[in-house]
């Protein structure tokens, strides 16, 4: 019950870019490596034509060619791009009329050099709590969070600036735009904290999706909050709307994981056995009615309490928590190894297996046994 997640290897597509040369790639790969098919439990991608498409796209036909090995995988859209891809808070909270003043207001300070080091000046002889406005980003939604956080904060001071330098920023006096960018800088920061709480490797499928759980409970709670008992304005029932619209949204998105997380295997002990795959009904049953695996299960780790477990008791148990735990949540590994390659300034010289030998040691989890293989060797310098 070992967990890893390395690079398998690199495969360069030098001509077309299409799901079924992705898919010929991935088969050579997984070839190259003498790994069987019928053990792959699931393919995340991020979501673009080539990977996720329907008929052509990468992830259904891998999941086709498991189906001939005498098995099945899982498909999935990356948990991090779906809460990340714009149109989930662009679509969903329309504040154009926010956003359009505040990236104007931005930009008119920083895109000059002189008014951005009067600015950051200003901002220094007034004692302000922060010495400069953050830079937005057209991207993605989500890195504009902190540039309007930090516009909140200093939205007094950007005010007496701009008006001194004849741009007067009506909207600045004007509650109701005050209300809805406080209303939108609280949205995108819980959201900006949900990004946040998904990066990083080794998270089970489980885990993330219990970050996407709490944060759907999290927007019904806001929701019931803007309705009072007493006469709701239409201010608070627009934003009661959008909450809503959101919150609908991310049950849209996310139901692919509500199917297969059920519970069973982050909470064994509280699901109904009625609920379980009938492989697994059992089983269960008898994990439940044993007091020291359930005492074990607070205490453990889900890996550790998987671990643990009786071979020949819990047999289809531990296979079906295998294959939980070998399922990617996100593409986050992938990402991290772009970032590790886009660092590199030699790669436009390093030949394909140079770069891959590279990207596997950046990225490795493993920790080689250096002094064991230098004893393996007659000499450290074979040219000499």
């Amino acid at each position: 019950m070992n967990v890893t997640e390395e690079l398998l290897d690199l495969q360069s597509l030098k001509g077309q870019t299409r799901g079924m040369d992705c898919f010929v790639s991935v088969c050579e790969a997984v070839d190259d490596m003498k790994l069987p098919l019928s053990k792959v439990s699931g393919i995340i991608t991020d979501g673009a034509p080539a990977m996720a498409g329907e008929r052509s796209g990468l992830s259904t036909m891998i999941c086709n060619k498991v189906s001939e090995e005498g098995s099945n995988a899982i498909k999935l859209l990356c948990i991090i791009h779906q809460l990340g891809r714009e149109p989930l808070c662009a679509k969903h909270l329309k504040f154009d009329h926010v956003m359009k003043p505040v990236v104007k207001a931005i930009n008119s300070i920083s895109s000059k050099s002189l008014h951005h080091q009067q600015f950051q000046q200003f901002l220094l002889n007034i004692q302000a709590e922060y010495g400069d406005v953050t830079y937005h980003s057209d991207v993605r939604w989500l890195c504009r969070g902190s540039a309007m956080q930090r516009f909140f904060s200093l939205r007094e001071e950007i005010g007496r600036f701009l008006g001194e330098k004849g741009q007067p920023m009506e909207e600045l006096s004007d509650p109701v735009w005050l209300a809805d960018l406080a209303f939108l800088v609280d949205i995108t920061k819980h959201l900006n904290a949900l990004n946040v709480n998904l990066q990083g490797q080794e998270a089970a499928v489980s885990q993330l999706y219990a970050h996407i759980k709490a944060f759907g409970i999290k927007l019904q709670l806001f929701q019931r909050h803007f309705f009072p008992k007493d006469n709701i304005s239409a201010q608070m029932m627009s934003y009661a709307t959008a909450i809503a619209s959101l919150s609908m949204e991310f049950n849209k998105r996310f139901r692919d994981f509500a199917v297969i997380e059920k519970d069973i295997f982050s909470s064994p002990f509280s699901v109904d056995s009625d609920d379980a795959p009938p492989q697994l009904q059992l089983e269960l049953i008898e994990l439940q009615c044993d007091d020291e695996q359930h005492g074990k299960h607070q205490q453990l780790s889900l890996v550790d309490f998987y671990g643990q477990l009786d071979k020949g008791t819990f047999p289809e148990m531990r296979t079906f928590a295998k294959k939980m735990l070998s399922l990617f949540g996100s593409t986050y590994l992938c990402e991290q190894t772009f970032s590790v390659m886009n660092k590199n300034r030699l790669r436009s010289r390093l030949s394909d297996s140079h770069l891959c030998d590279i990207l596997r040691i950046s990225t490795a989890s493993l920790k080689p046994d250096l002094a064991s293989l230098l004893k393996s060797r007659s000499q450290y310098h074979p040219s000499h």
